[in-house]
């Protein structure tokens, strides 16, 4: 069975997508895969069993790229379709059926709208296969031998982004005297590009306990590293999709985006907002590639809070 997957340019997006992926797997052990995404995606699906070939979308203008999908698949006949971003030219592809998203309800989480797409009765937790380097490579990089605090201080956007002051805050009350991760190590994760950000967190945070690995690793090697974690606070990000996909306890913040929409999944996870509701957050002529951080409301005390009741759930404590 040849299966056609396209998926989205965003990380978090296609994190999201990878449970649908597989369960097709886990339904068809003989399919044969082919993925089309967006370059920030595309190395989460680098070890997808029965994998054929990964076509990396690179936006072009007047929506090219999606031209350039069509020249590359029409010469194949796909048993199956499935068209995540409801591109019209995958309608134009030889196949025997297509699925796509269709209008989405805003009612529900993302991931209930796209475990819908075939036809699932219950949300297809996401799923990364990682590699053997990766797995290795978390062992050498996150003790075992003493709790580690994993942080994710960026987003894609400034205004996503709680500031490091407030990260530092946290971090010396979770990790310091009588902290649920006293003593705790702390895991700095992000993209290389999100560097300079992260530094100014990073340089609040003595050495001898700071783990940098913002833009070393692979993003395969990243998501084994959060499964050794014990704990991820950090923004609305793919960062955050991708912890909660390892299994580690996930604290969420949100403010200029919705939680009801992208709140990580599973019995794990945890969300906490700013003060200030999603439809009364943006000043007039907000530009987000200007803008900056939407996340003030947020009080160390409220993540803190959010914290300790995931942590009493008794899921979370490792």
């Amino acid at each position: 069975m040849k299966l056609l997957f396209v998926t989205s340019t965003r990380l978090g997006d296609a994190i999201i997508s990878t449970g649908i992926l597989n369960q097709l797997i886990e339904d068809n052990p003989n399919l044969r895969i082919t993925i089309a995404c967006g370059p920030a995606a595309a190395p989460i699906f680098e070890k997808v069993p029965n994998l054929e070939r990964i076509i990396v979308l690179d936006k072009m203008l007047f929506s090219l790229h999606w031209l350039r999908l069509w020249g590359l698949c029409i010469y194949s006949f796909w048993d199956l379709v499935i068209d995540l971003r409801n591109a019209p030219l995958t309608f134009l592809l030889f196949r025997k059926k297509r699925l796509g998203m269709g209008k989405s309800d805003k009612s529900r989480l993302f991931i209930e709208n796209v475990s819908k797409v075939i036809n699932l009765d219950q949300v297809a937790s996401p799923k990364i296969w990682p590699g053997e380097v990766d797995l290795k490579l978390a062992e050498e990089l996150i003790p075992s031998n003493v709790p580690v605090l994993a942080i994710g201080p960026t987003a894609n956007w400034r205004a996503k982004t709680w500031r490091s002051e407030y990260f530092s805050e946290l971090i010396s009350r979770v990790t310091g005297s009588n902290g649920i991760l006293e003593n705790a190590h702390i895991a700095v994760f992000g993209r290389s590009d999100e560097r300079p950000m992260a530094l100014v967190l990073m340089e609040k945070i003595p050495d001898d306990r700071c783990i940098d690995l913002v833009g070393k690793i692979s993003l395969l090697s990243v998501y084994t590293c959060l499964s050794r974690c014990s704990l991820f606070v950090g923004n609305d990000s793919g960062l955050m999709h991708l912890a909660a996909a390892s299994g580690v306890p996930t604290v969420g913040l949100f403010g200029p985006t919705q939680e009801s929409l992208y709140a990580p999944w599973g019995n794990n996870t945890i969300t906490v907002r700013t003060t200030v509701p999603f439809q009364n957050i943006f000043p007039d002529n907000f530009d987000h590639r200007t803008s900056a951080s939407l996340m003030d409301s947020l009080t160390v005390e409220m993540v803190e809070d959010a914290i300790i009741k995931l942590w009493e759930k008794g899921e979370s404590r490792r």
